[in-house]
């Protein structure tokens, strides 16, 4: 899906899916699989000299983000999940439908169950289980509250996904042109326009 006169910087392990987008700038070493629809943007880095990284079907991986094995365990982000910007993910695996919030960590052996928020600037110690459905957050980070986030979360999944087809044409205003309030409704939200 990417358009461009540079690739972005790859070895020779990584996997992308034809339709996945990779932003040039982007750094990926190491046994990395970049899935169908998901898309990794401008200066992430990703690396897996041992283990694995897998980045689920439309998930997206956005600016500045640091994506790293752990001590013993490869990094899985599931399906329609959403990395912010400057998150650190370090040996953790992720269910469907995450979104991680600006600035958080999520450390080696935890795992974070489908359809959860991780709350910006949090900080998940090593081994940490958050439950499905978990809205987290604090250093160190805990469960603050319960609700199935897995609608909401899979939208702004999918705005990433129709941004980086966008990206992959030359265009990058498409948030602009998308009836926002339309598109929420059928996901089964509500969104003021």
């Amino acid at each position: 899906m990417l358009k461009g006169s540079e690739a972005p910087r790859t070895s020779a392990h990584v996997s992308f899916d034809p339709e996945a987008f990779i932003h040039p700038s982007a750094q990926i070493y190491g046994k990395v699989t970049v899935s169908a629809g998901a898309s990794v943007w401008p200066n992430a880095v990703i690396r897996a000299e041992v283990y694995e990284v897998v980045i689920g079907p439309r998930s997206n991986v956005q600016d500045f983000v640091l994506i790293h094995v752990g001590n013993g365990t490869g990094t899985i982000i599931g399906a329609d999940c959403s990395i912010t910007h400057h998150v650190t993910l370090h040996g953790c695996t992720l269910g469907d439908n995450v979104l991680v919030g600006i600035g958080a960590t999520i450390m080696d052996g935890c795992v974070i169950g489908e359809n959860s928020i991780i709350a910006g600037g949090s900080f998940l110690k090593e081994n940490t289980i958050i439950p499905p459905n978990s809205i987290v957050a604090g250093v160190p980070a805990a469960v603050k509250a319960t609700r199935d986030n897995g609608a909401a979360n899979r939208f702004n999944a999918w705005l990433y996904t129709e941004n980086a087809a966008a990206y992959a044409r030359g265009e990058h205003r498409v948030w602009a042109e998308i009836d926002l309030a339309e598109a929420a409704r059928r996901f089964g939200l509500q969104r003021k326009a």
